[in-house]
């Protein structure tokens, strides 16, 4: 372990809580050099969707690979790109009636941020962007700068200018309450002139797993509409069927302008990210927005044949929906039993909120010493965030939602209410 503390920088983070070496990964199981078996409820912040080495796209990989395909390519033809191109129409954007342009804008979500947020000051002519209280939308300078977390914000060392954060829906309020509040935030903003554009996840993940409701959603987009503000859904780490549909904006029955995709876009676990955009809004130069790795062939075979796996019917969504249930049911049992508010989520992404500081903290700890991988999420870390493979199996689920329960039994203690 000495090579870790003496070499990598200080920032490093997930390491810190899981004080191990990890060496193979298969499904929604994780294991170290000692041997020790982990069940993997964080799935690389939403990066593995489909589990850890899924066989069918490892062996595309390995075919491609061994066959000398293309590897790095910047933006030029191969057939690995025209590959994912026609999956991703003929299997996504077809059968929901989207017509998206598609940019590869570089290797991670903070890139497809990037590209959205130049696209629109460049459509609109205008500076501001509106954002929403705890939303998360990346690292570097622009993505930050719509970033609400404060301790990642300072860490910009500098002035982060031209956007505006609001109000999230607030779920102790009513649909009409709810929409109201947004109105009034968003005219707010707009008394020295419309937004360039208004940035939203429908389902906050880092900022502690806050579900927006569909009428909350259509309000959103309405008046974006009205005010020529383009509107830009960010389902870096809730699209790729993580909240059950493709696109987690599909219940609320919206069209974003534009749309940020990563994480599990590759279906591996590689580096990959898409910029979606209506055509009329792609009004780039060539080479305006570039980067050496936009184009990695290998993400393009994988992502290609996790569409075909995944994606030619409605299983998994139908699958997600109900493991979705079974997670709802579990944790609101556990919350009633230790005395906790209810948990927050849709799909299979799901939040369990503890009132008192550092304590999910103890329970994602705790939960780790007994073989179940989660982090935290919200501004003060006050949420244990549950985030499976989609693909986890029924005996997994049940294992990883028990060891959750116990340690947050453990960690709550004289708190424990009676069954």
């Amino acid at each position: 372990m000495s090579v870790f503390g003496t070499m990598e920088s200080e920032v490093r983070s997930y390491s810190r809580a899981w004080h191990t070496v990890f060496t193979t990964g298969r499904g929604a199981v994780l294991c170290d050099e000692s041997g020790r078996s982990f069940v993997d409820f964080f799935a690389g912040a939403g990066a593995l969707n489909y589990g850890h080495n899924p066989p069918e796209l490892k062996a595309a990989l390995l075919e491609y690979l061994s066959g000398d395909g293309v590897t790095h390519g910047l933006d030029m033809h191969t057939t690995a790109k025209r590959a994912f191109l026609e999956r991703l129409r003929d299997l996504v954007l077809a059968p929901r009636g989207l017509d998206y342009r598609v940019q590869f804008p570089g290797p991670g979500g903070t890139n497809a941020v990037e590209a959205a947020l130049k696209l629109a000051r460049k459509v609109t002519g205008r500076h501001t962007v509106a954002y929403f209280r705890c939303g998360f939308h990346g690292m570097t300078l622009g993505a930050l700068a719509v970033t609400a977390n404060p301790m990642k914000r300072a860490g910009a060392g500098v002035p982060l200018p031209y956007t505006v954060p609001v109000p999230f829906d607030d779920l102790a309020d009513d649909d009409e309450q709810a929409v109201a509040r947004l109105v009034r935030s968003l005219d707010g903003v707009a008394e020295d002139g419309p937004p360039a554009a208004v940035l939203v996840e429908t389902v906050q993940g880092e900022g502690g797993v806050h579900p927006a409701r569909p009428a909350w959603l259509r309000a959103l987009a309405s008046w974006a509409r009205e005010h020529d503000t383009l509107l830009v859904v960010d389902d870096i780490q809730m699209g790729c069927g993580r909240t059950g549909p493709f696109f987690s904006f599909e219940p609320a029955g919206i069209v974003p302008d534009i749309v940020c995709l990563s994480k599990s876009i590759s279906g591996y676990g590689m580096p990959m990210a898409l910029t979606l955009m209506r055509p009329e809004y792609d009004v780039w130069k060539p080479g305006e927005h570039n980067g050496t790795f936009r184009g990695y062939n290998p993400a393009f075979v994988t992502a290609a044949r996790a569409l075909e796996l995944f994606w030619s019917d409605g299983a998994l969504e139908a699958r997600t929906a109900v493991l979705g249930e079974r997670v709802a049911r579990a944790l609101a049992d556990t919350a009633r039993r230790h005395g906790l508010s209810a948990p927050r989520g849709r799909g299979l992404a799901w939040g369990l909120p503890f009132d008192r500081p550092g304590a999910a903290r103890e329970v994602c700890d705790a939960a780790y010493r007994a073989g179940l991988l989660l982090e935290t999420a919200g501004p003060h870390d006050e949420v244990a965030k549950v985030l499976p493979p989609l693909t986890v199996t029924d005996e997994q689920l049940e294992r990883g939602l028990g060891i959750l329960d116990e340690s947050v039994a453990s960690t709550v203690g004289g708190r424990t209410l009676a069954a």
